[in-house]
C-alpha cells in the first residue's frame, strides 16, 4: 500500500483516536496513584513534575508481586516454555514419514538455538515492566526487533481493534531530536513551515502509522504531515514487530482493563484508613504541656528551665495535653488488616498462603500455594494467546532471518506452548495421576498394583506433567531386565560362592554376563577386605 498525501494524516488520525483512549488512560492514572505513581505519571513523561507518594506500600508491593510470577510463568529462565512438534497427519501426506525422527533431532537442536537467543536478550527486563503496564493501566505495546524489546506505555500509542479483537491500526506517537531526522528531510520541514534557521524547533513529534491489510501489516513513519524517506516495513500478522497487549479483554474495546481496576475499592478505603491513622499518630505523638494561670507555677519558668533544674512551682499546675484515640483506632487497624489480607491474596504476596497460626504444615501451604496459582488461569490464557505464541513467532522469525535456523514448514511443524495455562493443566493431571497411584498402592499393595499399572508410562506421564524431556532419562523395560538378571546372578554367587559357578546358567562359554560375572568374582578374591 503506497503512502497518499490526500489521506488522513497520522497526527489527524492520532487525534481522532485519542478520544476513545482517554476513558481508558485516565482509568489506567487512577490505578497508578494508588499502585506506582511514576509508572502512568498523570502529566507526560519527562516534565519535572512531582507524583504523589501513596500512603499505604500494599498495591506496589502486589503489582510487583504479581509480575514476578507472570514473568516466570511466561518467560522461565533457562527452561524451555516451548515445544516444537511435527503434525504426523501432514507429514505422511507428504510422504515423508519415516524421516520423522530425524525431523525432531533437529527441532530440539532449533528449540535450544532459540532458547539461547531469548536468554542473552534484554527480553525480561522490558516484559518486566510490561506487565507491570498490564496490571495496572491494562495495556501496553510491545516493540520487538534484533536490537530488544522496546516498551510502549499507553499513553504513546493509539490502537484500533476489529469485534473479535484483532488488530487493525496502531498509530505510536514519539518526540525526537530534530537533529536525528534526515537532512533533506529536515530542510523540507523548514520550507514548508517557513521556519528561519533559529526558529526551528529542537524536538519533534514522530508518528508510526501501523495499519493491517489483508494478512500483512504496513508501516511508516511521519513528522509535519510529511512522510519521512525510507521509513517503510512490511511483515506477515504472525511475525509482526508490533505486539499490542491486553491484561483483561472486554468484548467490542479496543483496549484493555487493568488487574488493579479491580480492586480499586479495597485500595482507596486502605488509603483513606491509612492518612487517617497516621495523621491522628502524628497528633498523638505531638506533646503539649497546659499550665494553669491562676497557679503559682510560671509557664515561662518550665519553658527556660534545663533538664533537671529546680524551680518553685506546683505540679497540680501542670498537665499533658493527650489525644486518648486508642481504642478508637483498634477499629481501624482491624479494618485494614482485612483488606491487607484480601489484596495478598489478590495479588499472589507470599504472607497470603501463611495460615496465621502457630504450626502450618508443608500440606496447607502446598494446598494454598495452588489454590493461587489456579486463580491466574484466565489471565494466562490472554497473555498466551496474544503474547507468548506471537513472541515466539516473532523470534523464531528473526532467527530464521538472521540465518542461524532453516525456515520451518508451517504446515508441518507447529508451536505448542507447554507454560502457563498449559503447565496449569498439566499439573491437574500430575497431582491426580499421583492421586490414583497411591489409592491403588495403599489398597491393593505393592505388588498387585504392579500387576495392573504400567509403572513404565506412570514414570513417562509424570516426566511430561512437569515439563521434563524423558528422552535417555527413563530406562527402558529391556535395560531393566538386564540389571536384575546381573543383580540375581551377582545374588546367587554370594548365597552359593565359587560352586555356583558350575551351574549350566552361569557357565561362561553359555553366558556372556557369566564371564564377566566370574572376571569380577576372581577380581574380589584377590583384593583383601578391609574394616
Amino acid at each position: 500500500m503506497a503512502y497518499s498525501p490526500n489521506k488522513k494524516t497520522a497526527a489527524a488520525l492520532y487525534a481522532l483516536y485519542e478520544q476513545e483512549r482517554s476513558t481508558f488512560l485516565r482509568e489506567a492514572r487512577d490505578s497508578s496513584k494508588l499502585t506506582l505513581p511514576n509508572l502512568i505519571p498523570e502529566n507526560a513523561r519527562g516534565t519535572r513534575s512531582k507524583t504523589k507518594t501513596p500512603f499505604q506500600a500494599v498495591g506496589a508491593r502486589g503489582v510487583n508481586s504479581l509480575a514476578a510470577k507472570l514473568l516466570l510463568a511466561l518467560l522461565p529462565p533457562s527452561t524451555p516454555f516451548f515445544k516444537l512438534t511435527i503434525d504426523s497427519l501432514a507429514l505422511m501426506q507428504e510422504g515423508a514419514s519415516e524421516q520423522k525422527s530425524e525431523m525432531d533431532k533437529a527441532l530440539r537442536v532449533i528449540e535450544n538455538a532459540l532458547m539461547s537467543e531469548i536468554e542473552v536478550s534484554n527480553d525480561r527486563v522490558g516484559m518486566f515492566e510490561a506487565l507491570k503496564h498490564l496490571i495496572v493501566g491494562g495495556n501496553v505495546l510491545l516493540y520487538l526487533t534484533d536490537k530488544g524489546l522496546q516498551v510502549y506505555p499507553l499513553e504513546k500509542y493509539v490502537i484500533r481493534r476489529d469485534p473479535n479483537g484483532n488488530t487493525l491500526e496502531i498509530i505510536i506517537k514519539e518526540t525526537i531530536n530534530a537533529q536525528a531526522l534526515p537532512a533533506d528531510f529536515l530542510e523540507l520541514i523548514k520550507q514548508k513551515e517557513e521556519y528561519s534557521p533559529d526558529e526551528m524547533e529542537d524536538e519533534l513529534d514522530i508518528y508510526t502509522h501501523v495499519k493491517r491489510v489483508n494478512d500483512s501489516f504496513m508501516w511508516h513513519q511521519e513528522c509535519k504531515n510529511e512522510k519521512i524517506p525510507s521509513t517503510d516495513g512490511m511483515s506477515k500478522v504472525d511475525v509482526t514487530p508490533f505486539i499490542p497487549l491486553r491484561f483483561i479483554r472486554q468484548s467490542g474495546e479496543s483496549y484493555g482493563r487493568g488487574y488493579v481496576e479491580e480492586y480499586r475499592g479495597d485500595l482507596i478505603s486502605l488509603e483513606a484508613m491509612m492518612k487517617a491513622i497516621i495523621e491522628a499518630a502524628a497528633a498523638s505523638a505531638r506533646t503539649l504541656f497546659l499550665v494553669n494561670p491562676n497557679g503559682v507555677t510560671r509557664a515561662s519558668t518550665l519553658s527556660k528551665a534545663p533538664n533537671g533544674a529546680i524551680r518553685e512551682g506546683l505540679a497540680s499546675d501542670v498537665s499533658v495535653l493527650q489525644v486518648n484515640k486508642g481504642a478508637d483506632l483498634q477499629v481501624s487497624f482491624t479494618a485494614i488488616q482485612r483488606i491487607e489480607d484480601r489484596l495478598e491474596y489478590a495479588f499472589l504476596m507470599a504472607k497470603a498462603v501463611q495460615r496465621d497460626a502457630e504450626r502450618v504444615t508443608s500440606t496447607e501451604l502446598k494446598i494454598l500455594t495452588n489454590e493461587l496459582e489456579n486463580s491466574l488461569g484466565g489471565i494466562y490464557s490472554i497473555l498466551t494467546q496474544e503474547f507468548q505464541l506471537v513472541y515466539l513467532k516473532r523470534r523464531m522469525h528473526l532467527l530464521v532471518k538472521s540465518g542461524k535456523a532453516p525456515k520451518l514448514p508451517d504446515n508441518i511443524v507447529k508451536l505448542h506452548i507447554i507454560t502457563g495455562l498449559q503447565g496449569l493443566g498439566r499439573g491437574h493431571d500430575r497431582d491426580k495421576l499421583i492421586e490414583f497411584i497411591t489409592t491403588v498402592s495403599q489398597a491393593l499393595g505393592g505388588d498387585i498394583m504392579r500387576q495392573f499399572v504400567n509403572l513404565d508410562e506412570a514414570v513417562k506421564m509424570l516426566a511430561t506433567s512437569i515439563g521434563i524431556d524423558s528422552t535417555n532419562l527413563i530406562k527402558s523395560p529391556q535395560q531393566i531386565a538386564e540389571e536384575q538378571q546381573q543383580l540375581q546372578q551377582q545374588e546367587l554367587v554370594r548365597s552359593l560362592g565359587s560352586a555356583a559357578l558350575s551351574s549350566p546358567l552361569l557357565d561362561p562359554q553359555n553366558n556372556a554376563k557369566a564371564q564377566q560375572l566370574q572376571e569380577q568374582t576372581n577380581a574380589n578374591q584377590q583384593t583383601p577386605i578391609q574394616e
